[in-house]
């Protein structure tokens, strides 16, 4: 039976297809005959008691330069939809998390939110890791100068950055010894007032930053090694890191199990793992990304994986 699934995301004209999973999942969702309806964060309204937003009917092509033809628009509650999924990017800044609000105002059982708006709002990407300290490198975080510096003194060469950050930026490598240690932390402090977070550095990103994609607690079979290029040693696509599929380890799956009962308490069925080395160092929950390099090199179908499992989270 078709489903009626809503899409908050970004604006749809800002959106590069050839790359972008929320385009796959729109693409799969598209084959199960499931009717498509999509707003950008502008059209989410709020009155007592009720969320809706101006949505707007969609239909999706295999054509990347081409790939959506808009319908009819509508003004309608959520409680019109089957599933609501949750696809804005990062950052996580006061507007999204007002996006999460407005769907947490959703109290009957359809629609069915991916991922949980709770949940998006307490898992921060960069902290949420620190629940599973069993898979974690050593990891410090603070707005202390003194007490980062002596975290870095104890383990030598380490990454620097944000915990809010996004896509490779202000991400410094950097040692005890670094003439400009002083100012990255006084840079992503904001002189006191931010945390930073330092970590080990891990030669095993010369092998790639492996990102797992988890639906529904279970790990898709093959990740994708995001390997840096020249002399960056960020590995993100964003700043130039090559995408290589590769099966996973049986590292990488006890990893997987170790993180896979909290994902799923938590309502959050889509996610990305990060794993440089033996390592987990980030938890993606907002909008995990993967899926067409995943499924053009390995011959997997993400987006019917995903569908598969939330149909079932339906019956």
């Amino acid at each position: 039976m078709p489903l009626q699934i809503a899409w908050l995301m970004d604006p749809i004209s800002t959106i590069r297809a050839r790359k972008d999973s929320t385009v796959a999942m729109l693409r799969a969702a598209a084959k199960r005959g499931h009717r498509l309806y999509y707003a950008s964060p502008g059209q989410l309204r709020l009155q007592p008691g009720l969320a809706s937003a101006l949505w707007t009917q969609i239909e999706v092509h295999g054509d990347d330069e081409h790939w959506y033809t808009l319908g009819p628009t509508e003004v309608q509650p959520l409680q019109h939809f089957d599933v609501l999924m949750l696809r804005r990017d990062p950052p996580v800044d006061a507007d999204f998390l007002a996006d999460t609000l407005w769907a947490s105002l959703a109290t009957t059982p359809r629609p069915l939110i991916l991922n949980d708006p709770r949940a998006l709002r307490d898992c921060n990407e960069k902290l949420f890791a620190l629940n599973f300290p069993q898979c974690c490198p050593p990891t410090f975080i603070g707005r202390e100068t003194i007490a980062l510096k002596d975290f870095i003194a104890s383990q030598g060469e380490c990454v620097l950055k944000p915990i809010d950050g996004m896509a490779g930026r202000s991400i410094f490598r950097t040692s005890p010894t670094d003439p400009n240690l002083n100012v990255i932390l006084e840079t992503l402090t904001a002189g006191g007032r931010h945390f930073a977070l330092a970590q080990r550095f891990l030669p095993e990103i010369a092998q790639g930053d492996k990102r797992i994609l988890l639906i529904d607690g279970e790990a898709v079979p093959y990740c994708l090694a995001r390997i840096p290029q020249g002399g960056d040693f960020r590995a993100n696509l964003a700043r130039g890191g090559q995408g290589i599929a590769q099966p996973l380890s049986e590292r990488d799956r006890w990893i997987a199990a170790q993180v896979a009962p909290e994902l799923k308490r938590r309502g959050l069925l889509f996610v990305g793992l990060d794993v440089i080395g033996d390592y987990l160092t980030e938890i993606n929950v907002t909008s995990p990304t993967g899926i067409r390099d995943i499924d053009s090199q390995s011959g997997t179908d993400i987006g019917a994986l995903l569908w598969a499992a939330i149909e079932r989270r339906l019956q």
